[in-house]
């Protein structure tokens, strides 16, 4: 029997349900390997990933919460320090894990701002998913001996009145605490010249020393050289006032209130990591968070804890990135 013109439609016809069925099952056997992956995790060591060198905040909170976590999840948990280029070496290295729930990244404020001033091998909203949010630390700037002036509205008249020749010393070009500084001088339009150094350390050296009239830096690390009386806080950046700054206003109330901002640290997971393992990882780091023992020990250490889950540091992270975008452009800033 000679086969008719429309019999190849009939057998495609035939075919499709097949297909479907097929397609439908491997779906099925993807979700229920998905499913039993993250029933059984974890089932070896997890590793979290620091993405500056030991000391700091960012170092202090990896190896906290890998301390607190290891007992509650019955693994171990491995701080790995990642540190280079203002932390995108340890951003990137995280972003090329496989999303299984065995690898963490604790990621500092840098890691929102280095896309705004240089290019970058990772998309953090897209490579990464939101964990938890830990908390921050408000920037402050510090005057030195050269400085001249008593408090913040004495700091703004000299620099309105002599634009381009005060001079201010950061961490380095787009650091946290530059970019703090370079949104208070847009919000008051103030013409303060920026000299960068290779991190805390030589910064400090030189508003000591003279060489600059303030510095912008996080709060950590320099509460020795406030008590002592060697340099004066004229503003920080937070919102509300900062417990070991008493006396020290923030940017809104000197009339800036635009200019808040601080440095953030928070956990992310490769994006793909099951969402029953986000969920769990998320409340167990709320909870260490939220021990009062863990509260101080970070508040000694220049670090505010303020607990917040995937939805809230998802919303931050969006906001964040799009202001630094903002003031890295406005500012004419860039990384070589």
């Amino acid at each position: 029997m000679r086969m008719l013109k429309g019999a190849p439609p009939r057998r495609a016809g035939r075919l499709m349900p097949r297909l479907l069925a097929a397609g439908l099952a491997l779906v099925m056997t993807a979700g229920a390997f998905v499913g039993r992956a993250a029933a059984d995790w974890p089932d070896r060591p997890i590793t979290v990933v620091v993405h500056f060198a030991p000391g700091g905040s960012n170092d202090l909170l990896g190896r906290l919460i890998a301390s607190e976590l290891g007992p509650v999840l019955g693994q171990s948990v491995v701080v790995v320090n990642k540190p280079g280029a203002n932390g995108d070496i340890g951003v990137s290295f995280a972003s090329r894990a496989t999303p299984d729930g065995y690898t963490l990244l604790v990621a500092s404020g840098s890691a929102l701002v280095n896309p705004a001033t240089g290019k970058v091998s990772y998309d953090l909203l897209k490579d990464f998913a939101p964990v938890a949010y830990l908390g921050a630390s408000p920037n402050v700037v510090l005057a030195g001996p050269a400085a001249g002036v008593a408090d913040f509205a004495e700091l703004v008249a000299k620099a309105k009145a002599n634009p381009g020749k005060m001079t201010y010393g950061s961490p380095g070009v787009g650091s946290t605490p530059h970019l703090a500084m370079e949104l208070i001088k847009l919000k008051l339009g103030l013409d303060i010249l920026h000299i960068p150094f290779t991190g805390l350390g030589p910064a400090m050296t030189a508003v000591l020393g003279g060489q600059t009239d303030f510095s912008s830096t996080t709060v950590a690390g320099v509460m020795g050289n406030v008590r002592s009386g060697k340099l004066k806080p004229m503003v920080q950046t937070g919102t509300q006032r900062w417990p070991e700054l008493p006396d020290t206003p923030t940017v809104g109330e000197v009339g800036a209130p635009g200019a808040s901002s601080e440095t953030s640290q928070m956990v992310l997971v490769p994006t793909g990591t099951p969402q029953p393992i986000i969920d769990r990882l998320s409340a167990e780091i709320l909870k260490i968070m939220a021990k009062p023992e863990v509260k101080e020990k970070m508040l000694t250490a220049g670090f505010a804890v303020k607990g917040e889950g995937p939805a809230q540091l998802r919303q931050r992270m969006e906001k964040e990135i799009a202001m630094w975008k903002d003031v890295a452009e406005r500012a004419g800033i860039r990384r070589e």
